[in-house]
């Protein structure tokens, strides 16, 4: 996965390590004002317009997922007037789950259960409408907090069914309904297949619902992005479109798109949401507080940008992300959580592998003791530069290594979404295929490409994906290397077809087609490969730097 995790320990387990307190409450800093950061607001009843502003920043906040940020600021609003009965509400709901994390601590559980009473007391000079959210949101939380949740979402989402049929038109409305229904099952949403699960489907109808109304409503466009993301991205890319610069000031919203364009070939589209997202990170960083949970955010932003600029051929982009992303989880972090942090380490071992940087690679120093996962990808990068280098027998001992790494990884660890073991099955796989074809095993070496693709077909739903330069690519360059075109061509199409706009793929085409005589339809790869790649630093020959006598250092 990314940073973010799906229902994850991820999120929950990274939260106070990384914003560098024990169990810091987001009220223990104040709350400041963002002036591109208010997009989202409606009018609430209040007679003070610093209540009003202070409600539109933090509804806009929580639609971005900076919860804490969001805290703060209802947290203002009801200061600002503490008869406002949807300050309250703002501050229950911000207090509460989202998508990424299901989770609540007790501080939290308290502050939302007292909110939401708060807020019900107050009700009474209320509209209709905020009444029946206000009434919904109170079923959420109950104090003291059951070890379970489950009843009390269950009942929050019925609620917000009744709100839904009473109000339907409104966009928040909508908005919030989808959320918590999605909130039943997070990041859960789809079969392998491609069929939806449980109510994804009603939670899609109500987002669509709200962007008919209210096209550019960012909460929509947000969460349509996550219901679709895993099994119909096509369907959410008008709102991916719509949502790029539709709130200057939030990294997270301004990221989003990306995960659909990363689905429909658009990977510059990709990019550029990324380093517009790590910009406004960056100025946001400069005037909070305290970093708090978002900055999950930004590193996972980073994460994106280099799988994307590598899938777009931008070495230096791509590198860059990745010694960022090194940098800005401590050390001490992934020691103390290292079965779900270690799995973004790796990063630029894979960026060097994907560019062909062979003699990089081994100059790279050895991971620290405790990053297992780390050390296992160490000796998997090892031994693909020294297969491509030629020197079988030095590979052979980084096999070795590696079986033993990847044998010593508990199975409890994670590589975002995925079993860490999931993942080093696709790094056995390759780098078996490597040192195979250069001992002159080729059909074994096949086998093991075949082998490895399956497991990447298998793997849970991740962005990025856990495994970040497709198999297809490397056993497509190797059947090319073997004379082996019609079978390269069907290995290119079939990645293209889970991967749609690779320039890596459309090259490997291209060079297939060409090989069988098809100039016609090469050139046609041609072309499209000069527009996904205009961006491109690197002059590629192959889908794979690992072909023989490809290196760039």
């Amino acid at each position: 996965m990314s940073l973010l995790a799906r229902s994850s320990p991820l999120v929950l387990t990274l939260l106070l390590p990384l914003a560098g307190c024990a169990a810091p409450s987001p009220l223990d800093s104040p709350a400041l004002r963002y002036g591109d950061v208010d997009v989202c607001g409606r009018e609430v009843t209040t007679s003070s317009p610093e209540a009003q502003a202070w409600f539109d920043q933090g509804l806009t906040l929580l639609y971005g997922f900076n919860q804490d940020e969001a805290t703060r600021s209802f947290h203002a609003a009801t200061q600002a007037d503490p008869g406002c009965a949807m300050a309250w509400w703002g501050l229950a709901l911000a207090s509460g789950i989202d998508l990424n994390d299901p989770d609540m601590s007790e501080q939290d559980c308290r502050r939302a259960h007292d909110a939401a009473q708060r807020a019900l007391a107050e009700s009474d000079g209320a509209s209709e409408l905020e009444r029946a959210l206000i009434e919904a949101l109170a079923t959420r939380y109950a104090w003291p907090a059951p070890d379970d949740r489950g009843e009390l979402d269950q009942a929050y989402a019925d609620a917000m069914q009744s709100v839904f049929a009473r109000f339907g038109e409104d966009p928040d409305v909508c908005t919030l309904y989808a959320d918590a229904l999605m909130c039943m099952q997070p990041w859960d949403y789809w079969t392998a297949e491609g069929e939806m699960k449980g109510r994804v489907g009603e939670a899609i109808d109500a987002l669509e619902r709200a962007l008919t109304g209210a096209p550019d409503h960012a909460g929509a466009c947000h969460y349509l992005i996550h219901a679709c993301e895993a099994g119909q991205p096509e369907r959410a890319e008008p709102a991916a479109d719509r949502l790029a610069d539709r709130v200057p000031g939030s990294g997270h919203l301004l990221h989003m798109p990306s995960h659909i364009y990363v689905h429909v070939g658009r990977f510059a589209d990709a990019s550029d949401c990324n380093v517009a997202a790590i910009a406004a990170d960056h100025r946001y960083f400069e005037t909070a507080p305290a970093r708090g949970n978002y900055m999950l955010y930004y590193v996972h932003n980073v994460h994106m940008l280099a799988f994307a600029a590598m899938m777009e051929g931008r070495e230096q982009v791509a590198m860059d992300a990745a010694r960022e992303l090194e940098r800005e989880v401590p050390l001490d972090v992934i020691e103390e959580m290292a079965p779900f942090v270690d799995g973004l380490m790796s990063t630029p071992l894979h960026v060097m592998v994907r560019f062909g940087h062979w003699e990089q690679i081994l100059r790279e120093p050895e991971p620290a003791d405790f990053q297992l996962f780390s050390r296992a990808n160490y000796h998997y990068a090892r031994g693909v530069a020294l297969s491509a280098l030629g020197r079988t027998q030095e590979a052979r001992v980084e096999r070795a290594a590696f079986e033993q790494a990847a044998a010593a990884v508990p199975e409890d660890w994670r590589a975002g979404s995925n079993p860490s073991s999931d993942v080093l099955q696709i790094a056995g796989h390759m780098l078996a295929a490597e040192l195979l074809w250069r001992e002159g095993h080729v059909d074994d070496a096949f086998v093991h490409m075949a082998a490895g693709a399956a497991v990447e077909d298998a793997m849970v739903y991740d962005e990025p994906p856990g495994w970040m330069q497709p198999v297809r690519h490397a056993w497509g360059a190797l059947l090319m290397a073997d004379g082996r075109h019609a079978d390269a061509e069907q290995v290119y199409r079939d990645d293209l077809a889970r991967n749609p706009g690779t320039g890596w793929s459309i090259l490997g085409l291209e060079q297939a087609l060409r090989a069988q005589g098809q100039d016609a339809a090469a050139d046609r790869a041609a072309a499209e490969l000069a527009l996904v790649w205009k961006r491109a630093d690197v002059q590629a020959t192959s889908s794979c730097y690992c072909e023989p006598g490809l290196a760039q250092s």
